[in-house]
């Protein structure tokens, strides 16, 4: 059997022994198709204050700018979706942030990862990415085969939804890229583009300055006034054109303490949401991507919403 078969398999087999859900190769090279695409979006502003996806432009759309000699990369999927949720009758915390920050937990499996590869298969030169740098994550994991990006522009696996973090190895190992992309499932479906209560989304384009993710952890200093009443409770992050997906309809339910729903704002009320001071918020959000907003733009969220 060819070593470079051979190789894949064994990677994609520790890959899934050490927990992740899905993964997929594709050859590094440059993103033609999607380097036009990108730049179009930020022609037209769609980044809002994003200024970060004007930097590295050219290391974004070409990995082999991020890791010498770049051949192959490793596209990884964790399925996030819980068990328990949040109460409907409180103010909402997209479900990526129920736990502690993924970033940690997938990072250190991928240099779990990299270090068997490194031990086991072949030496190599290589970075493991998760929201870390400039990877165009949702591109590389369609273009290994682990699902398509939908009408809402994120990446979906018809096996496992759209519920999942994305992580990338890029290394200078030659491995067997036969994942081919698969089609596009959206087909007529237009139900996230109906149910997100800003207009953020086009068919598979998002406007960021419309959209409540961005609006609630993005967006620095006044909120804009036009989205008063749009914003059905959500005070870190949304998940409206995630829950109304169909392909969302069937996910499974992860395993992972790490992620679960924390108890320490399960049962939180609206009032209890409130009277959040700095210290009570340090204490609930320790380790949690909610951070991201601080308890500052958590506090304007909220009043954003009375």
């Amino acid at each position: 059997m060819n070593h470079i078969i051979l190789n894949t398999r064994e990677i994609k087999q520790k890959a899934l022994e050490l927990g992740f859900s899905a993964i997929g190769i594709s050859k590094a090279e440059c993103l033609e198709k999607e380097s036009k695409q990108l730049k179009e979006w930020i022609n037209k502003s769609f980044h809002g204050e994003m200024q970060y996806m004007e930097n590295h432009f050219e290391k974004r759309v070409d990995p082999r700018k991020l890791v010498e000699g770049a051949k192959s990369v490793i596209s990884v999927l964790y399925n996030y979706y819980p068990k328990e949720q949040q109460k409907k009758d409180t103010y909402q915390i997209s479900k990526y942030a129920y736990g502690i920050d993924y970033h940690y937990v997938l990072k250190e499996k991928l240099h779990r990862l990299y270090d068997f590869i490194n031990n086991e298969i072949h030496e190599t030169n290589g970075r493991a990415f998760v929201d870390s740098a400039p990877v165009m994550d949702k591109v590389w994991a369609a273009r290994s085969g682990l699902g398509w990006i939908g009408k809402n522009t994120n990446l979906i696996s018809k096996e496992l939804g759209s519920f999942v973090f994305i992580g990338e190895l890029i290394l200078d190992l030659e491995l067997n890229d036969s994942n081919l992309p698969i089609k596009d499932y959206c087909g007529n479906c237009t139900k996230c583009i109906e149910a997100c209560p800003t207009g953020a989304l086009k068919p598979y384009q998002l406007d960021a300055r419309k959209c409540i993710s961005y609006l609630t952890i993005e967006k620095k200093g006044e909120l804009p006034p036009e989205f008063k009443g749009k914003w059905n409770d959500w005070i870190f992050g949304c998940d409206i054109c995630q829950d109304v997906c169909p392909w969302n309809s069937k996910a499974r339910p992860h395993n992972n303490p790490q992620f679960k729903l924390t108890e320490k704002f399960q049962y939180l009320k609206k009032e209890d949401w409130e009277k959040l001071d700095k210290t009570r918020f340090k204490k609930i959000f320790k380790n949690s991507p909610v951070q991201r907003t601080r308890f500052e733009g958590l506090k304007r969220n909220l009043e954003f919403l009375k």
